[in-house]
């Protein structure tokens, strides 16, 4: 063969080549293109979110809750982030927009006010984030009125689950009453509130822990001025930094101990208000066990001395110490703290002219601790709802209080604790209601009285205490049974007073079973 027909030794090369790639297998599985997208979805709350806020992306389909379903849910990350991750089908497009359900139902609104629209999503990759931001939220329909919206950062010796107030010179502030706008625990470590004010309202204001014993300081201790601002007539934040608090008590708690904050009635005449629960020991570890409950008023004063008015009843490291040797029957106590200026007439059951016309509210609150307080604590908590295992207790208006919504609503609560009552009220009027029993209801009562309380005829105070133990005993209450009735020698009318006789209220209502 003639050397000129031969191929060139770089073609040679070539069709080897492509014989090879010819040669090798068509059959290798291609890669699997995946179906859904791992979707993180990051939001940007408005500062005064409630740190309890519910918030979930809604939308029509299936996957973001229909018409009728929750949603997807949105995990709170700290500072002002909630975030959640979804997987999502590419290629389909969603429509969603965010809701915030509890602690009251509101909507993303624009800086306008108006509801915004709907969010629109297509996702195409493996993994895609979205970053969402509300400016803030409100009514379904919008809000374009008048709110100034006051964000309070609060400095690190702030009691656990203490109140923090607004008070300034007008009359929606308190009028420097020292407690005027109680504020909610904001996201970020802060406190919040809205208040309404006529556009070019001129305000001054301070904050405080209830009065003017804990009013706001500078960092260093000192005095400051008051906070001044002049509002608009529109939407507005307020944005103010306490450096530190004036005779700032740190908590004194004991046990497990768990709040409800800023529980708002839905009688509008009655304001929001916190809760204390103390959780007996064992509570966590075994979690099929149910709990006899005591509901208390006055709940500021019982188990922290920083939220106290003058000292605290230290409840909770006497139950603590009780039910750990067994001295009283493992229970769960419920202390609802007063709502200040009203508290005279939410703890009196009828008005007392003419120098209290407009007390007598006590029913109104009563509906409040029976249709609204219990069944939530119900159901947050493992208790025991039925009646034989409910009490109801407080001292003074507190002790009147419990013994008239006692005598009302037997099928509700059944054991009273009537520490220093104040039975002088009204002349005499909770003697009145126990002599008007047609039946004995089936209640277990503790009733004491101190010989030094009183504002100057202290026999008269004892004397009040003993005609209603007279009045239970001629309707047929045996003492030393159904009935604990005690004098206590030198015992005055104050928490320390009441903090040391706590511990017997304990042992009669709530006696471990032989």
């Amino acid at each position: 063969m003639s050397s000129s027909l031969r191929p060139s030794r770089p073609t040679l090369l070539l069709v080897l080549a492509l014989t090879a790639l010819w040669g090798c297998s068509s059959d290798e599985p291609k890669p699997i293109e995946q179906l859904y997208s791992d979707v993180q979805f990051d939001l940007t709350v408005p500062p005064e979110t409630p740190v309890d806020a519910e918030i979930f992306l809604k939308g029509p389909t299936a996957t973001f809750g229909g018409t009728d379903g929750r949603g997807l849910e949105m995990v709170y990350q700290g500072g002002r982030q909630f975030s959640l991750k979804a997987r999502l089908p590419k290629g389909t497009a969603f429509t969603y927009a965010v809701r915030m359900t509890a602690p009251t139902p509101q909507v993303a609104l624009d800086a306008l006010g108006a509801p915004e629209a709907d969010h629109t999503l297509t996702v195409h990759e493996n993994e895609e984030s979205v970053a969402l931001t509300v400016e803030r939220f409100g009514a379904e329909g919008g809000q374009t009125g008048a709110s100034t919206v006051f964000i309070v950062q609060v400095p690190d010796i702030t009691p656990a689950g203490a109140k923090v107030w607004l008070t300034g010179n007008q009359p929606e502030l308190g009028n420097w009453n020292g407690a005027g706008v109680g504020l909610y625990q904001a996201v970020d470590n802060a406190y919040a509130g809205a208040v309404t004010f006529a556009a070019g309202t001129g305000l001054e204001f301070k904050m405080t822990l209830g009065s003017w014993k804990t009013v706001e300081k500078s960092d260093t201790g000192a005095e400051v001025d008051n906070h001044t601002f002049t509002t608009s007539g529109g939407f507005e934040r307020v944005s103010i930094v306490v450096g530190s608090w004036a005779n700032a008590t740190p908590p004194t708690l004991t046990g497990d101990v768990r709040y409800l904050l800023s529980v708002t009635p839905t009688d509008p005449t009655l304001k929001p208000r916190d809760v204390i629960i103390w959780l007996p020991p064992g509570y966590e570890e075994d979690t099929t066990r149910r709990y006899p409950v005591l509901y208390m008023h006055d709940g500021q004063n019982l188990m922290d001395v920083s939220t106290a008015f003058a000292g605290e009843w230290n409840v909770d490291e006497t139950a603590q110490a009780l039910v750990e040797s067994g001295a009283v029957e493992p229970l769960i106590i419920v202390g609802i703290y007063n709502a200040g200026e009203d508290r005279l007439a939410e703890y009196t059951p009828v008005p007392f002219p003419p120098k209290y016309p407009d007390a007598g509210r006590a029913d109104v609150y009563g509906q409040f601790l029976i249709q609204e307080l219990k069944p939530s604590i119900d159901a947050k908590f493992r208790t025991k709802p039925e009646a034989e295992f409910t009490g109801l207790a407080g001292s003074s208006l507190g002790g009147l209080v419990s013994m008239s919504l006692g005598l009302k609503h037997p099928d509700v609560f059944t054991r009273l604790g009537v520490v220093s009552p104040s039975v002088w009220w009204a002349d005499r009027e909770i003697v009145s209601q126990v002599n008007a029993l047609t039946t004995k209801p089936a209640l277990r009562i503790w009733e004491d009285i101190g010989t030094k309380e009183g504002d100057g005829d202290e026999a008269e105070t004892v004397a009040d205490a003993q005609a209603l133990r007279d009045a239970l005993v001629a309707k047929g209450w045996v003492l030393d049974d159904d009935l604990k009735y005690t004098v206590v020698d030198g015992g005055q009318h104050n928490e320390a007073a009441w903090s040391a006789r706590f511990g017997d209220l304990l042992r009669f209502l709530y006696p471990v079973k032989q």
